[in-house]
């Protein structure tokens, strides 16, 4: 489970914001501009450590390549399956939680071999198009390990649309999570909220349509954004409910997102921790 080391998970007055610092990347790869490149099994462990010592909650390490990223391909693994079971054993030996961002098939197989906790997108993309799931990794998946953080959640505005390639590969990116759901793999949402204008910062509001694609119904919709959620990032016991104990998190609209999903965007109110917020915002 991705989870917070044990001192933050007893600590009452922490905000509950979860950090895993920079991506762990190789140099020159998929997101190095922000400064974390590390080069073989040493030089990851040394990056877990740097970040251990500056308290992270939970490490990301970038498997493959990634869309954002001028020069970086998707479809290819950026790290070794030795490497990788260097980063989970580090990282674990710290007490963290490791995930990695994951999205040719290569990459994530190593990936799920190598003992990650979960996986960021989980697309299977290649060159041109997307993988099908090899039928022993998808048996895998469904053990419900590692966690699948699926990056659904595109916003419905002017000028807000995905790149043409993920467009292009959504009904394949679908089909999969649908196999992968079915199967019975553990699934929360990554929305990579804050990237642009189809992914604005409450983009995992616009995540529920793609979840009812793939077979959940509302309810589990809801669940998979809130406790489940919760869950996997070490605060079940204090978010993702409505219940005595819990923090106040509340979202108040008008409607009834279990029989109306569409309802999910009338807010009318939104309360952090009790403390109603002016105009929905922090």
């Amino acid at each position: 489970m991705l989870g917070l080391r044990d001192a933050a998970r007893t600590d009452t007055t922490l905000p509950h914001i979860l950090a895993a610092g920079p991506p762990i990347t190789t140099p020159g790869g998929h997101c190095h501009f922000l400064g974390a490149s590390a080069a073989g099994a040493d030089g990851i462990r040394d990056a877990i450590r740097e970040r251990a010592d500056r308290g992270v909650d939970v490490i990301k390490i970038m498997a493959s390549g990634g869309n954002m990223t001028p020069g970086s391909r998707p479809e290819l693994a950026q790290y070794t399956l030795d490497e990788l079971r260097a980063a989970v054993t580090e990282a674990h030996r710290h007490g963290l939680a490791i995930t990695a961002h994951a999205h040719g098939t290569s990459a994530i197989t190593d990936a799920v071999t190598a003992g990650m906790d979960g996986l960021e997108h989980a697309s299977f993309m290649t060159t041109d198009g997307v993988d099908e799931i090899p039928g022993e990794l998808l048996a895998t998946l469904g053990r419900g390990e590692p966690v699948l953080s699926l990056t659904f959640g595109i916003a419905a505005a002017p000028g807000a649309a995905p790149p043409p390639g993920v467009l292009a590969r959504m009904p394949a990116l679908i089909a999969n999570a649908r196999r992968m759901y079915r199967a019975g793999a553990r699934i929360i949402v990554g929305s990579d909220a804050g990237l642009g204008p189809a992914k604005p910062p409450d983009a995992v509001r616009y995540a529920l349509p793609q979840l009812l694609r793939i077979g959940m119904s509302p309810a589990e919709a809801l669940h998979a954004c809130t406790a489940r959620a919760a869950s996997v990032l070490g605060l079940g016991d204090r978010k993702g409910r409505i219940a005595a104990g819990y923090d106040a998190d509340i979202l108040v609209v008008s409607g009834n997102p279990l029989t109306d999903p569409a309802a999910i965007h009338w807010i009318r109110a939104v309360y952090l921790r009790g403390t109603a917020l002016p105009d929905g915002r922090p």
